[in-house]
């Protein structure tokens, strides 16, 4: 690990984690899971890569409160007052906002690494050294850095970078956006990805604390003209009542969203650590999909016959005979059992799940 004391990182717990239906339901959403049965959950995974790149004292974690529970059993390292609990559902960037007034506080002049907790990381230690040059890139710069990586098939479920003028110059790493695209259409994804100008946004975002306030102050003033600069303001029950009181007003507002389209000082660093984002059965299938068949079997005891391109995901005591079956997914978890078309699932799980949840009641959702 880097020594520097003014690295910081929120990794980020809150979702639902909808669109892994229905191994990920309400009360139990997929960062909680061990989903490949490692041993430890995608949370704990994303905690031990954030200890590579700071102290724990240094580590934020952002959850709704509904998961509080779940985050501080599964993270009992957690500095208490750093888990960050959010009294209602909303997007990325107050979540980014409450971390930031926090640290702003107490290190003027710290940088901050916004992490998921639903990503897969293949090469732990060149995430680490990539996220410290990221880190270190950000320190003396007014800017954004969001972390992209190399697209290796269109999906549209994906939002894409395309590359402008190197920074510096001579950089092969360091990169000025030229534009995002958030999930674009699978035609699009496919010419972005031909293109060699484009790269994966994983939703990795860094930039210095100092830029992050006053980004956010422009996105928030309202609701936290109050917090700017109140030096007893912080890490108390007084702010946690403010949070509390008035997080509801804060817009249901995504980073990208709140930062990204609203500034240009926007850069993006070109990463490869093996990296893949495990929000929908089709990202999983496709990190996961190296049979001569092109099935893929999560954790799960398959039998394929006659069967290609499925992805299965069973409780640990169950069996599946999977025949004659082509492009599909099969995941049972508790009292539900899905099996659909694994192309464009996301649309159709998220269908499928609003019918079952008004039709037979909230516990199979």
């Amino acid at each position: 690990m880097k020594n520097n004391i003014h690295n910081y990182v929120l990794i980020l717990a809150g979702g639902k984690g909808r669109r892994l239906w229905p191994v990920s339901r309400d009360n139990m959403p997929k960062q909680f899971l061990d989903f490949f049965s490692t041993g430890k959950t995608q949370l704990q995974q994303t905690w031990e890569r954030a200890l590579k790149i700071t102290t724990p004292e240094h580590i934020y974690v952002s959850t709704n409160a509904q998961y509080e529970d779940l985050a501080r059993e599964q993270l009992p390292d957690a500095v208490s007052e750093n888990v960050l609990v959010e009294p209602i559902f909303r997007n990325t960037a107050p979540s980014v906002a409450w971390a930031t007034y926090r640290i702003f506080n107490k290190d003027i002049d710290g940088c901050l690494l916004v992490m998921p907790s639903d990503h897969a990381v293949m090469d732990v230690e060149r995430f680490s050294s990539s996220m410290e040059e990221a880190l270190d890139f950000v320190s003396c710069r007014d800017i954004l850095l969001t972390v992209g990586v190399q697209p290796t098939r269109p999906e549209p479920g994906y939002g894409y970078v395309q590359l402008g003028d190197p920074e510096p110059p001579e950089s092969t790493k360091f990169f000025k956006v030229k534009s995002f695209t958030e999930k674009p259409e699978r035609e699009f994804a496919k010419m972005f990805m031909e293109s060699g100008e484009f790269l994966w946004n994983t939703g990795l975002f860094c930039a210095n604390v100092k830029f992050f306030r006053q980004s956010l102050m422009n996105v928030f003033p309202r609701v936290f003209r109050n917090m700017d600069g109140n030096s007893d303001f912080y890490a108390t029950e007084k702010e946690r009542n403010y949070i509390d009181e008035n997080f509801a007003k804060l817009p249901n507002l995504s980073v990208e969203k709140g930062i990204l389209d609203k500034t240009s000082d926007n850069f993006v660093m070109k990463a490869d650590f093996g990296w893949a984002d495990l929000g929908t059965w089709h990202s999983i299938y496709e990190m996961n999909c190296n049979s001569d068949d092109g099935n893929v079997s999560v954790a799960s005891k398959v039998l394929f016959d006659e069967s290609s391109g499925n992805i299965v995901k069973l409780p640990k005591d169950h069996v599946a005979v999977i025949g004659n079956l082509d492009g599909y997914i099969v995941a049972e978890t508790g009292n539900v059992l899905l099996i659909c078309k694994k192309e464009d699932s996301s649309a159709l799980i998220k269908k499928y799940r609003n019918e079952i949840g008004m039709e037979f009641g909230e516990e199979f959702v």
